[in-house]
């Protein structure tokens, strides 16, 4: 297992190696082939990641219209009659990049792509599950739940969830040949995107979750809600099968909140405990993974060194 570790000073240090890391390999691989895919993340993590991938592009760096993106997640259940509404909410992901990177470029991507979250109704979803409670079932030991559609499911909310919100994202990124570089924030209890805690690895490609109070009263924490009654119940999302699945895995992460997850990650044994964990696993099958931290997040990291480099993680303080 070869697992690379780089501490920065703080959030903008941060930002400037991910940024460097990012655009070296944006131009390797669009020098051989026609399309660089790009696997993306929300939350404030990325946002200064963002803001130098954007000036990069517009000063001529390289070519941001032979680039494609996919988007780790979206919630379903954001205020809006229609799925339009939903889509251009203050806090759905979709609208988060077009603030936070699309909608800077001088030159568009060549696609773009964020998992169907606004296109479902929460209201009809929410009846659909209590209706039909023989056509679906949870997976996962902890408050947040996967919510696994059977494929014999005759219920049209959820065939069409299942059918045209999941797997269509997967057929999707599978049409893209994979994704060449994943970036990736961490929770405060090391879920992926919503690949909540206690969710199992297996058969995690994309999922309906429902999510965990603790991470909507996170969103609430954060500012992004009022409160927990106005944060959506579900989201979906890629799960670690398909986060880990790009040939180049980028995790950052900055502040306290952070410690323990991204130390739990690396010294801890693989565990849907902590899903990011399965970096591990993705590693030591041949995935190239790196984590670019600032000083606070790697505290323990770095604490533990020798133990970390007898599990082949290489820590470099830059």
């Amino acid at each position: 297992m070869s697992i690379k570790v780089f501490v920065t000073r703080d959030f903008e240090h941060m930002s400037d190696v991910a940024s460097d890391l990012v655009k070296d390999q944006i131009k390797t691989v669009l020098a051989r082939k026609d399309r660089f895919v790009f696997g993306l993340a929300t939350g404030n993590t990325p946002t200064g990641l963002y803001k130098r991938l954007v000036a990069a592009a517009n000063g001529g760096e390289f070519d941001s219209s032979r680039i494609q993106s996919f988007n780790l997640d979206e919630y379903i259940g954001l205020p809006g009659e229609t799925a339009q509404d939903r889509c251009l909410h203050p806090e759905s992901y979709g609208y988060f990049m077009i603030r936070e990177f699309f909608g800077k470029l001088k030159t568009p991507f060549a696609s773009t792509s964020v998992p169907g979250g606004p296109l479902v109704d929460q209201n009809k979803l929410t009846a659909a599950l209590k209706k039909c409670s023989k056509q679906w079932h949870e997976e996962g030991d902890d408050a947040g739940r996967s919510i696994v559609i059977h494929t014999d499911a005759t219920n049209e909310t959820l065939k069409f969830v299942r059918n045209d919100v999941l797997n269509a994202y997967t057929r999707r990124i599978a049409a893209a040949k994979g994704i060449d570089l994943q970036i990736l924030g961490v929770g405060g209890r090391g879920h992926v995107a919503f690949h909540e805690s206690g969710i199992p690895f297996a058969n995690s490609k994309m999922l309906l979750v429902r999510l965990d109070e603790n991470t909507r009263q996170n969103a609430v924490t954060d500012g992004h809600f009022a409160i927990i009654e106005d944060c959506p119940l579900y989201a979906v999302t890629m799960g670690a099968q398909s986060a880990y699945a790009a040939k180049t895995v980028v995790l950052m992460a900055n502040g306290a909140r952070k410690i323990e997850p991204v130390t739990d990650s690396l010294l801890g044994p693989v565990s849907p405990d902590v899903p990011i964990s399965y970096g591990q696993q993705y590693a030591a099958k041949g995935g190239n993974l790196i984590y670019i931290l600032d000083t606070i997040a790697a505290q323990k990291l770095l604490e533990n060194k020798e133990a970390l480099a007898k599990k082949g993680v290489e820590i470099t303080v830059v």
